[in-house]
């Protein structure tokens, strides 16, 4: 498992950030079981450079918490039958890992949020990172019934790895 976190914001979170994206990294792929050894990207950025991405890509001018970059397109959420065939190149050549995609997260929305909700950053970010973990693997919130079912396997994640309000 290659998890690579690079960390542009100028404002330092006072937490373990790195452990916790870790953790929750794992914990999503321990819960969608993930047959792959796999790759994932993850930046940690400020109000600024998330809008910015969120403008070139989503043409939305506004910052927002997270942004999932899937690199894989399911026929089901977490399906992984038929990957390899049908995704060859969504294996990372060099280690063989499948390249789950990237995610990109706010800082400033980790402090804001975290506030907001009333809870600590810690789980904030862990929240985030469990968010974009299952876009990663597919998953949506567009639709009423889409949304349970990520509302429940965010919990899910949270819950077994300790991130609790």
């Amino acid at each position: 498992m290659t998890i690579t976190i690079d960390y542009e914001a100028k404002k330092k979170l006072d937490l373990d950030w790195r452990e916790i994206i870790r953790d929750i990294v794992l914990g999503a792929m321990d819960l969608e079981g993930c047959p792959y050894e796999a790759e994932v990207n993850v930046v940690l950025t400020d109000n600024s450079g998330i809008c910015q991405v969120n403008l070139e890509c989503r043409g939305v001018d506004a910052p927002t918490d997270v942004l999932s970059f899937p690199m894989v397109e399911y026929e089901e959420p977490a399906c992984f039958d038929g990957v390899e065939e049908m995704f060859a190149d969504c294996f990372n050549p060099e280690s063989g890992e499948l390249m789950l995609g990237d995610i990109m997260i706010s800082v400033d929305k980790v402090e804001e949020q975290a506030e907001k909700y009333g809870h600590s950053q810690k789980r904030e970010l862990a929240f985030l990172t469990a968010h974009s973990m299952l876009h990663l693997f597919g998953y949506d919130h567009m639709e009423e019934s889409e949304r349970l079912v990520m509302e429940e396997r965010q919990r899910r994640i949270l819950e077994d790895r300790g991130y609790v309000r």
